[in-house]
């Protein structure tokens, strides 16, 4: 197995692109595909640091299809009045996906390739300059490169796992409900959806993402109307054959709520190769 690692936005987008069998293969959900992390690559809050964005790549040969791939970004912060480089997956932060399902992913072909991976992530963090943090997040339980990673790190790793909540689609309890995947008839109700958008997110982020999907018939709208106007609403991400509510108001947005999966992070820190000077 060889392992590289690659730089950029635009030699990151071309990994995306190339683990696109993996992650078919994978069911990996919408935000680990091309679309979403292509959003993400230009996603950030302002005022923006300088973000680095890399691409930790195993294959069996070179040029080969990615047998497993960590898409990580970093940027250099201020902790307790020190310069750290602060580690995560790509997306994290960023516009948040359908709750319920662990939106991030370190997908591999086999439990031969996650060692690989981890190890990967690991050498990189010991070539970091100074002070390092890296905080992996979003993950479903028992991923096999995290293990992994975590022994490798050892005691200095610290695992948390949480579970999510999603969303219910209940709109038929509302009454009348129109439903779409025409993106000419999002492009009506998109403005109230954005008004209502999950605490946090930007605005232009929601509205991109949401146009994608739709052109590529992958999202759909609904919405209960009152006097003409919309009462509540929904977006639903089609992910195969499973519909995954994304985010809405009215009552669908706040009470129907239901028990999501169990998602894990790992947490650790420490000290790359020293500065020559």
């Amino acid at each position: 197995m060889l392992t590289r690692v690659v730089e950029g936005p635009r030699r990151v987008v071309r990994e995306i692109r190339a683990a696109a069998p993996l992650l078919r293969e994978l069911a990996a959900p919408t935000t680990v595909r091309g679309p979403w992390l292509a959003a993400a690559l230009h996603a950030a809050p302002a005022p923006v640091p300088r973000v680095r964005h890399r691409a930790v790549v195993v294959e069996a040969h070179r040029q080969g299809r990615p047998a497993g791939l960590a898409l990580l970004s970093s940027r250099v912060e201020v902790r307790r009045g020190r310069p750290v480089t602060v580690f995560r997956l790509l997306g994290d932060p960023g516009p948040a996906g359908p709750p319920g399902v662990a939106p991030r992913r370190l997908p591999v072909a086999d439990p031969d390739v996650a060692v690989h991976l981890a190890d990967g992530v690991a050498d990189l963090l010991a070539t970091t300059r100074g002070r390092w943090q890296l905080h992996l997040t979003g993950l479903p339980l028992g991923d096999p490169v995290l293990a992994a990673l975590g022994a490798r790190l050892g005691t200095g790793a610290v695992f948390q796992t949480s579970r999510s909540r999603s969303l219910v689609d209940s709109l038929d309890t509302v009454g009348p409900v129109l439903r779409s995947t025409r993106p000419a008839d999002l492009e009506r109700w998109l403005p109230t959806f954005l008004d209502h958008r999950p605490a946090g997110a930007r605005r232009a982020d929601l509205r991109a993402l949401a146009r994608v999907h739709a052109a590529a018939g992958s999202l759909e709208h609904a919405v209960v109307l009152d006097g003409g106007r919309p009462r509540a609403g929904l977006l639903t991400v089609l992910d195969g054959a499973s519909r995954r509510p994304w985010w809405g108001f009215g009552q669908p947005g706040g009470a129907a709520t239901a028990p999501g999966q169990p998602w894990v992070a790992l947490a650790a820190s420490g000290r790359g190769r020293q500065s020559s000077s």
